[in-house]
């Protein structure tokens, strides 16, 4: 029987050789914004593992967009020319198509790093002043985040839009905005950090408004044969706040304007949200979007077997599984499932007869 999870899969113009993601993982080893030799490990050997599509982390719009001082930003030169390095490194290793997530941080932003205790920066630690729809902060003794007026909502759009300029210029084959986790595209959404009385507030109509702004700019600054997606939190896991009936609606608007895939995930927007955590805990968000809003999706969240991989590809759970965790303590994860699914994939040269149940293939670069 043919693997579902290797065969070819395409959105616009952009083919994968399978249908698995590195998901994108914040590695908070930045300076400035600007990727260095960590990432230039982190990402080719991800890369050297064959997935179809490999995504970057959630990367700041601007220094503010940014969640820690050491999260990547693609909002200058020095930003660019870096990851520029990085994305030909990946391409002399891997057929893999390559993507980024950008993103503004919110409420959530000005904090240390997770091992540093997550917590706000003080002032010594360069702290900045977070942004957000209403001024509500993400816990009780932290500061209360700066409202967006008329004008900071136009720059933020600009910011998105200038960001997907230069991952365009840099050559990547896809840009994922991030409206999930809590970050500022979702406390839009959620009517929990939505308090705004304004067009960007109050009816789901008007809570959707500006995320949807800012992806039809993106969308219209990125080459056209080249996707652009979506990262959403399907729920938030908590009373009287954004859910599955709302991400539905929110799609079948994504998709008019053109969004060509969801990557579906759940949760971040507030500490006392009652998560029902388990093995692909969020595959049936995936699917009842993909259904409602005859949309691709991207399915994640403990996806960690090559069986459970395949099953929810083959029976329409989503078009794409995504790893992350388990693919950062397995590496080789995509040869295992490989070997175990009865697939072939490309193997480098150098590691061709490390197994020789994997059939090597020769590699094809992308232009």
């Amino acid at each position: 029987m043919d693997s579902a999870l290797f065969s070819a899969f395409s959105l616009r113009g952009l083919g994968f050789e399978n249908r698995i993601v590195v998901a994108p993982m914040c590695q908070y080893s930045a300076v400035d914004g600007t990727v260095a030799d960590w990432h230039l490990m982190h990402l080719g050997h991800l890369a050297l593992s064959g997935p179809g599509l490999l995504m970057i982390e959630a990367t700041g719009v601007s220094p503010e967009g940014r969640i820690t001082p050491n999260c990547t930003g693609l909002y200058s030169d020095e930003n660019e020319v870096a990851f520029g390095k990085i994305t030909r490194f990946c391409r002399e290793l891997s057929g893999a198509a390559i993507g980024i997530q950008l993103s503004h941080s919110g409420r959530k932003g000005s904090t240390r790093a997770p091992w540093l205790d997550g917590g706000e920066l003080a002032e010594a630690e360069g702290r900045w002043v977070p942004e957000a729809p209403s001024a509500i902060p993400y816990l009780p003794s932290w500061a209360s985040p700066r409202e967006l007026d008329g004008a900071g909502l136009r720059r933020v759009r600009s910011d998105f839009v200038r960001s997907a300029e230069r991952a365009a210029r840099i050559g990547l084959d896809l840009v994922e905005l991030h409206a999930a986790h809590g970050y500022l595209l979702h406390s839009f959404l959620s009517p929990i950090t939505n308090r705004r009385n304004d067009e960007y507030g109050g009816s789901l109509e008007k809570r959707m408004r500006f995320p949807l702004e800012v992806f039809s700019a993106v969308r219209a600054a990125f080459p056209a044969d080249r996707p652009v997606t979506v990262r959403l939190s399907a729920t938030d896991w908590a009373d009287g706040g954004w859910d599955v009936e709302q991400s539905k609606a929110f799609c079948r608007e994504l998709k008019s304007l053109g969004c060509d895939m969801v990557h579906v995930t759940s949760g971040g927007l507030v500490q006392e949200q009652k998560i029902r955590v388990g093995p692909g805990y969020q595959t049936e968000f995936s699917a009842a979007i993909r259904r409602a809003a005859d949309i691709p999706t991207l399915a994640v969240g403990q996806i960690t077997q090559p069986a459970q991989a395949e099953t929810i590809v083959r029976t329409g759970q989503a078009d794409m599984v995504a790893l992350a965790r388990g693919i950062l303590w397995e590496p080789r994860w995509v040869w295992k499932a490989a070997l175990e699914l009865g697939a072939e994939v490309a193997l480098p040269p150098p590691y061709a007869r490390c197994n020789p149940a994997l059939a090597a293939k020769p590699f094809v670069k992308r232009s």
